[in-house]
């Protein structure tokens, strides 16, 4: 059975969360107390226990010159002695219909391992974040630059990444959970996070891009084995040309502009490249 989680399953996805990932308790209690919610959590629960939970997170990501809602994967786990028998398979489907019925627009997530990523390319994600070769802003220099003022260390922080198109923004109540987490480990190194990204709402994902580009000429016509909602055909410009194909998984890279440099006509004339990040998020 699947259900939002509540004040009686709670420790049980927490105590989960420990023997999967081998965080520590100085960690689970920073996330516990200020990340998770049971409305965000979905849990699977067979013989009255919880056998896999993940949690949806709430975040803005910039996108075509505006902001729009998207959830972050967090804390995909099943108990090693309940793998293999499709309990998380049921509760990422119903995660999507979920965000659907949120109107939550784009899904991302960061696979655990690798070999993860052709399990979730099977719900329509696709790889759409690289990693980073080089090392992002020292949260301990910023922390010192700001001493006893944590908003305007986060006003600095913002500017690093709020002018920049396809990329995962942070509140200021991210921000400080973020500088916290850093702290339990003596401010790491951090880079830009591989990562994945899977569309909820192709419609008003088009019509944003659409606005954003006026010029640019296409057809498309859209396939999602999962939402039958994002299965239309899009028109933009004047375009009359016999609609290309593209699957759920290959819209997200053509919007988020990765590598569409390398895609073929009309395609790459038509999706501009960009370079989406992902970074400071909170595992």
């Amino acid at each position: 059975m699947i259900q939002y989680a509540d004040v009686t399953v709670r420790p049980q996805v927490r105590r989960m969360w420990k023997d999967v990932f081998g965080d520590t308790d100085a960690f689970l209690d920073l996330y516990f107390r200020d990340k998770y919610r049971d409305d965000r959590t979905l849990v699977y629960i067979e013989e009255g226990a919880v056998v896999a939970s993940l949690q949806l997170l709430p975040y803005d990501f910039s996108f075509c010159g505006t902001e729009i809602p998207a959830a972050y994967y967090s804390g995909v786990c099943t108990l090693p002695e309940a793998r293999g028998k499709g309990y998380m398979s049921a509760l990422m489907k119903a995660s999507l219909f979920e965000l659907q019925r949120k109107n939550i627009a784009l899904a991302l997530l960061v696979p655990a391992e690798q070999e993860l990523t052709s399990f979730y390319g099977s719900f329509g994600f696709s790889t759409t974040f690289d990693a980073g070769n080089i090392d992002l802003p020292s949260l301990k220099e910023l922390s010192g630059r700001w001493p006893g003022d944590l908003f305007g260390a986060y006003r600095e922080f913002d500017s690093w990444f709020r002018a920049n198109d396809m990329t995962v923004q942070k509140s200021f109540d991210d921000f400080r959970v973020i500088m916290e987490d850093s702290r339990l480990f003596d401010f790491p190194a951090a880079r830009s996070l591989p990562g994945m990204a899977r569309v909820i709402d192709a419609g008003s994902l088009l019509r944003i891009f659409e606005k954003a580009y006026p010029d640019i000429s296409i057809a498309l016509s859209i396939t999602d084995s999962l939402l039958e909602r994002n299965c239309i055909e899009f028109v933009a410009g004047k375009c009359r040309d016999v609609p290309y194909p593209v699957d759920i998984a290959g819209l997200a890279q053509l919007l988020l502009g990765y590598h569409t440099s390398e895609k073929a006509e009309p395609l790459r004339a038509a999706f501009p490249e960009k370079t989406p990040q992902m970074h400071f998020m909170l595992e």
